[in-house]
């Protein structure tokens, strides 16, 4: 009996650490896109995310924890919007499409990031074998696969999603700025899909095809890390 309790006592703080790895890396990676999205904006000369206190890595400023909850569980989510004024850019059209596309890309850098430490803590792991690397292994795994993830979700076209802001950005003026005025309703479009589990097939393919571009840049970190340590 005493040997089961201590196993039941091991089984419960492994699924603690495992539940507060994964909520670290979902942090981060919604962290992450959300202030480059306001960097981006900031820089293309819209000071509204910054007036709005929105370019920090204070992850409490970014997050929505429906989302969160939604990245943690199935490995797509989103954080609260930042917000843009397009009317401070000198072109708001392609203001909006880069300030959009720069989440996405901050999280593709993100997931690269991820894999080269990947890479790095089994070099590690090879030669010290020290236990816990296990857990910062698995933090690198779920940073990357979260953040590629997320890279994926939010380039479909479907409002809110960056996606929908770059594709729009392709459209004449007129057509563009009527689509942007009814953006809000493509929500109920975007949380009907994920209910019915539509995108799951098609996402969690992209994202692996995206994690297959990004491995063989990422895996000489091991040998290097081996020929410099070992």
């Amino acid at each position: 009996m005493a040997a089961f309790q201590a196993w039941l006592r091991q089984l419960e703080l492994q699924s603690l650490w495992e539940i507060l790895i994964t909520a670290a890396a979902a942090l981060l990676c919604i962290t992450f896109h959300e202030t480059c999205h306001g960097l981006a904006a900031f820089w293309l000369g819209d000071p509204t995310a910054k007036r709005a206190k929105r370019l920090s890595l204070n992850p409490l400023r970014h997050v929505d924890w429906m989302g969160l909850a939604m990245l943690a569980l199935v490995k797509f989510g989103w954080a609260k919007p930042v917000p843009v004024d397009a009317r401070n850019f000198k072109n708001p059209k392609l203001g909006m499409a880069l300030t959009a596309l720069a989440g996405p890309a901050a999280n593709v850098l993100l997931a690269y990031l991820g894999l080269v430490g990947y890479y790095i803590c089994i070099a590690a792991y090879h030669l010290t074998a020290a236990p816990f690397l296990s857990f910062i292994l698995q933090f690198f795994y779920l940073l990357t696969v979260l953040s590629a993830g997320l890279a994926i979700f939010n380039l479909f076209p479907v409002p809110p999603l960056e996606g929908s802001k770059i594709l729009f950005s392709l459209l004449p003026d007129r057509a563009y700025f009527v689509l942007m005025r009814y953006e809000r309703y493509g929500s109920l479009l975007l949380m009907a899909l994920l209910l019915a589990g539509v995108l799951d097939i098609p996402l969690q393919y992209l994202r692996g095809g995206l994690l297959a571009l990004l491995e063989p840049a990422a895996r000489p970190a091991y040998t290097l890390f081996l020929r410099i340590f070992s």
